[in-house]
């Protein structure tokens, strides 16, 4: 007879909270109604987490761990400083698409009254971005692909809090419209922007 596969209750625990972020926009999840989501008694909970804040703070390092590990793959496996920034972009507002829990997290919706350290996390997630974003763009200028008349700091900038809105809506609208929404046309906005001085 074959054994039943072993619960990874760490991860149940997360996938709960992310759920319980998704189906309760604007509240605030407690320990009680996490345990209650998962089936178990809080003291199971601090079993695995010793705090609430560590688990935010794995939902954060989940975040991150997917964003720029499909990040790094762009910018090995994408050529063109366009096709780049476009799959950066489009890698953030699909992340949080398919995790509306989550970017609650990011966005510090779900982090009122909880450890201040979490949503420096939360900041430096967009700076990295941003950083990132920066970097596409003046690598692609120092190459000669293209050029452009503008600061490209405040240019990347624009378009971490073109990301930053989207998701922002995402969350406010009660996950009704959704940040990847007409992605394509709204890309060749930002294109047509990008490349004005060009």
């Amino acid at each position: 007879m074959s054994k039943a596969p072993k619960i990874n209750r760490k991860e149940q625990i997360l996938q709960a909270l992310a759920l319980e972020l998704e189906n309760n926009p604007g509240e605030r999840i407690t320990t009680a109604g996490l345990a209650r989501a998962v089936g178990v008694s809080e003291a199971a909970l601090y079993r695995h987490f010793p705090s609430k804040a560590k688990m935010f703070e794995a939902l954060i390092e989940f975040s991150e761990e997917s964003v720029f590990g499909l990040i790094a793959k762009v910018l090995v496996e994408q050529d063109g400083v366009f096709a780049q920034v476009e799959r950066i972009i489009a890698i953030v507002l699909g992340f949080s698409a398919k995790n509306p829990g989550i970017t609650r997290v990011l966005l510090g919706d779900a982090l009122i009254g909880e450890n201040e350290r979490l949503l420096k996390r939360t900041d430096q997630f967009f700076q990295r971005i941003e950083t990132q974003l920066r970097q596409v763009l003046r690598e692609a200028e120092l190459k000669g692909q293209f050029h452009y008349q503008g600061n490209i700091g405040y240019f990347a900038e624009i378009l971490t809090s073109f990301m930053e809105g989207q998701l922002s809506r995402y969350v406010r609208t009660r996950f009704s419209r959704r940040p990847d929404e007409n992605w394509p046309l709204k890309w060749l906005f930002l294109m047509k922007s990008l490349t004005a001085d060009a």
